[in-house]
């Protein structure tokens, strides 16, 4: 008896220990679970093929020949024969795709939401019934059945003179918990007890920070950095044991690397997004340009008997161009090295210039080598 009360002393003395150092840590710091993902625990994407009935004649059109095979090929597993020119018009049904997400440890017989969308031209699932359709992995093997009501959110309404009216997305809808998870589809990873950590945004010093407060919790040589995105940790054998092991490790507070500095550019909207620490080393920017514009105007010129200007004696078009050109004052900008870029945005914006025109200083200061964070064009 004394050496099992002596064991459990000591966990939670290790315990106790373990939450004084989480509570010392910086606030600013992250918990483990926020910066890393446990390798092969993710989320699997399933997909399947159906048919949506019961639709108020807003379903495919006779056009739509994949439609009318799936419902012959259905009915005819139920003993229903159809001759092969038989055409059914099929206004109240619609082919679908069906799409569902389910976490790798997932049990049979669990339910998951499921992404109903058309594949034809129907105009509106709203109001229709997904029949029973299987929901394959990548591997081709099925993992789910799914079925039930479709909601829609939107709807599409058509009047007798043609005019409609669209509200939302009514070709595609949700079933929640819709479909039923009939096979597992958990990896067999980390079965025995080292443990992979992969850093969501990888960095060597995170990397280095998550290995070394696993070891001064739990022992020198438990967790190993292995590169700037992975970290390696030794658990227990045992399972249970590694299931508690790992709800402690998940929220050990964890100091994150510095991330270089990055300025985005979005070239399409002209949207402009940088990090706090981007500074400019000493540079000098000149921004000018001309301004061409050109203006046609037309005037018709009439016959003269008397003579003047159109002596030919017919009606003739002229054309009248006009060419101004406008030179924009340039203004030169000096900033000292170690300004802040926001300062630099500040005093561009002030002298009148355009989002465009932003862009292209900072791409010029890219080129000199004067930003000192990352500049990504998307």
């Amino acid at each position: 008896m004394v050496p099992v009360l002596m064991t459990l002393f000591n966990h939670i003395r290790r315990y106790t220990l373990w939450l004084v150092m989480a509570l010392v840590l910086n606030v600013q710091a992250a918990p483990i679970r926020d910066i890393t993902n446990v390798y092969g625990d993710r989320t699997n994407q399933l997909i399947g093929y159906g048919l949506v009935v019961g639709l108020d004649g807003s379903g495919d059109k006779s056009q739509v020949k994949f439609t009318s095979q799936s419902v012959r090929n259905m009915v005819e597993q139920f003993g229903v024969q159809l001759g092969e020119k038989s055409n059914p018009k099929l206004k109240n049904v619609a082919a679908v795709s069906v799409i569902a997400t389910v976490n790798s440890h997932a049990g049979t017989g669990q339910t998951l939401d499921v992404t109903v969308a058309s594949l034809g031209d129907a105009k509106s699932l709203r109001g229709g019934t997904l029949l029973l359709t299987q929901l394959k992995g990548v591997d081709g093997n099925v993992y789910a059945v799914a079925q039930g009501n479709v909601i829609v959110g939107g709807y599409n309404y058509t009047g007798a003179d043609g005019s409609s009216i669209t509200q939302n997305t009514p070709t595609a809808g949700r079933i929640p918990n819709g479909a039923t998870l009939e096979r597992e589809v958990y990896q067999e990873v980390n079965s025995d007890h080292v443990i992979k950590l992969q850093l969501k945004k990888p960095n060597y010093k995170t990397a280095l920070n998550i290995s070394k407060s696993i070891n001064s919790t739990f022992g020198d040589g438990v967790a190993k950095a292995m590169s700037k995105g992975e970290v390696q940790v030794s658990g227990p054998k045992d399972t249970e044991d590694r299931v508690m092991f790992m709800s402690m490790v998940e929220v050990l507070d964890i100091d994150e690397g510095k991330e270089a500095p990055r300025i985005i550019l979005n070239s399409r909207t002209g949207t402009i997004v940088m990090s706090s620490n981007v500074t400019v080393s000493e540079a000098a920017v000149s921004q000018g340009g001309i301004t061409v514009t050109i203006q046609e105007d037309q005037y018709v010129s009439q016959p003269n008997n008397i003579g003047g200007f159109n002596q030919a004696g017919n009606t003739e078009v002229i054309q009248d161009s006009k060419l101004n050109i406008d030179q924009k004052t340039s203004n030169t900008m000096i900033w000292p090295a170690g300004t802040n870029l926001q300062e630099v945005v500040d005093a561009i914006n002030r002298v009148g210039a355009t989002p465009d025109e932003l862009m292209s200083i900072l791409q010029a200061l890219d080129e000199v080598g004067a930003l000192s964070g990352e500049l990504v064009v998307i």
